[in-house]
This record gives C-alpha cells, structure tokens and sequence, in this order.
C-alpha cells in the first residue's frame, strides 16, 4: 500500500507543482541599464499595472552596464519561477555579435514572454547644432571628417547600431561617445555635450515638442504618428534605412509554462488599457504584445539581422 501511494506521488508530484499558485511572492522586473531610458520608463509603467492587479509587491531593479549584459547575467541566473523577469530593448539582441564571450546564452537560457512595443529611434541634434535636415548634416560632417562626436547609450546598444548604420549607408566620419545608458546619454544631449544622438521615441517626443531636441529623422520606414512633420531618415536623403527599436520581455528559461502564459496574459491586457495605451503612445511607443511564440521567433530574426550590420560595419564592443 505505502508503495503505490509512493508511486502515486510521484506520478502527480508534477501536476501539483504546475498548479501551484502564482504569483506568491516579490516580482522583480530587471531593466539592464540605468533609470531615466526607454527600458526604465517602460518597466514602471508595467510594474505599476502588475502590482495594481495582483496585489504583491513589484519592483524595478536597475542594473546598467556592458549594453545590458550584466543585468541580463543576474536574470539569466534567477531562479526560473516566474518571480523574475528581464525587460530588454533592441540591443539585447545585438550582444552576441559584439561580445565574443557573453555570461549567459541568448536564445537557451530565456524564455520569450511577449514583445511589448516597437518604435523608432529619433536622429536628435541639439538646437544650437547648425543643421536642420539629414542632408544638412551628411555635408557638416563630411566637411569635418573625424571632428563630430556622436553619443549612444553604450556599446553595442540601438543608438549606437543605428548610427554605424547612418555611417555605412552615408559614407561620414564622425566619433562614438558611449555613455552607461540612455538617460545619461541624454542628459549630455540637452546640455548640448555632444551634438547629435539617436534617442529612442520614449525619451525624446517631449523634448523635440518642447523645442529642447531638434528632429532630423526617425529610423522607421515610415513616419512616426507622434511627430508628424518629421520625416524617415530614408526619405529624408538615405534611401534603405530603417531601422525599429523596440521592448520585450523574458523570464529565466526553465520558468513554468504555466506562470509564463498567466504573465503573458496580464501583459496583454496591461497593454490595452487606456490609460497605459494614451501615455505610452504619447511618448513614442507602437504598443504590440505578440505570443511568446511569436515574440522568439522575432528574437531569432533581430539577432541575425544585427549580425549582418555589425560584420558589415566593423563594430564591436569597444568602438
């Protein structure tokens, strides 16, 4: 008798823990980069809404450097329960072409939970920066081969992969200022530091409608419904850009499937909330909120796209 109940456990042991309930303890959304960018704004919103809706405490942990790759190690490592999640931006899927030996594997040691939002990264000067058009600047910094700094938000990182890009369709020499994320990055751009920077739609909308930030392009094929009157970089005098930057959320790989598809959920209704659709679309965001079947697939195809440019433009992790 005791070893049929034994074999009986066993054969149900699994079932009970797939039905244990969820969440039962802290969420903990780790943003790879320092507060004040796009990742952070959209891991507040999102943590906010979560917290509101199943009543536990959640909270952003802000861990910067490397282009995201230590705080993405930290969520690699968290154990797989669904209690941890990682909110990256494009650039995560940049890493495994720019760095030889990442802490954690990209594709095996997460789990795609949904895509939560695309949009573009915005060719930004600062308004004493004495040119107003794509074109205007291409002729500036050509004229002044090697003299114009640029900043990203770190090696390796959208702004920086959007800007090698700019370079190998236009032909200009200008010099990369990495910073340890975009908010400090962009904190430089205001101050009028460096001149030119491709902000990410999140951070620069308010600026560029407060005349803080002038506007030369945006990375999309097509025009950015935020900022009407500013045009592609493509039909603004580089025909083949574009470029997409976008947010999306992991969890460890071993994480219940369970737990995955009920996060998964509240992401997507989040997501269609009014209030979570007019702010974040007001600051430059395409909210989206695929399948995490959909959203891996999306992954697989970003890393070799990003592989592509990063061959032909010669980056790598320390220029």
């Amino acid at each position: 008798m005791i070893g049929r109940f034994a074999a009986a456990l066993l054969l149900v042991g699994p079932a009970l823990a797939a039905a244990q309930p969820y969440p039962t303890a802290t969420i903990r959304i780790i943003v790879p980069y320092p507060p004040g960018g796009g990742t952070d704004i959209f891991a507040r919103a999102v943590a906010q809404k979560l917290n509101e809706a199943w009543q536990v405490p959640v909270i952003v942990d802000n861990r910067g450097g490397a282009n995201g790759t230590i705080g993405s190690a930290i969520a690699a490592k968290a154990a797989p329960d669904g209690h941890t999640a990682l909110l990256v931006p494009s650039g995560f899927a940049v890493n495994p072409s720019i760095y030889p030996k990442l802490p954690y594997d990209t594709l095996k040691d997460f789990a795609p939970v949904s895509l939560l939002a695309e949009g573009p990264l915005v060719l930004s000067v600062h308004p004493s920066f004495p040119v107003k058009s794509v074109k205007e600047l291409i002729a500036f910094t050509k004229a002044r081969a090697g003299e114009i700094n640029y900043g990203s938000s770190g090696n390796g990182s959208p702004p920086h992969i959007a800007t090698e890009l700019f370079k190998l369709l236009t032909g200009v020499r200008i010099n990369h200022i990495p910073y340890k994320g975009a908010g400090p990055a962009a904190v430089d751009l205001l101050a009028g530091q460096i001149p030119m920077y491709f902000m990410n739609s999140l951070q620069v909308t308010p600026y560029v409608r407060a005349g803080k930030v002038r506007a030369l392009g945006v990375t999309t094929a097509k025009r950015f419904p935020p900022l009407p009157d500013v045009p592609t970089i493509a039909e603004a005098g580089v025909p083949g850009y574009t470029m997409s930057n976008w947010y999306g959320l992991l969890v460890p790989a071993a994480t219940p499937r369970g737990n995955i598809s009920k996060l998964h959920a509240e992401l997507v209704r989040i997501l269609s909330l009014p209030e979570i659709k007019e702010r974040l679309t007001h600051q430059g965001a395409i909210l989206v909120g695929n399948t995490p079947e959909e959203f891996a697939t999306f992954l697989r195809n970003e890393i070799a796209t990003a592989a592509k440019i990063v061959k032909a433009s010669g980056m790598t992790a320390s220029n």
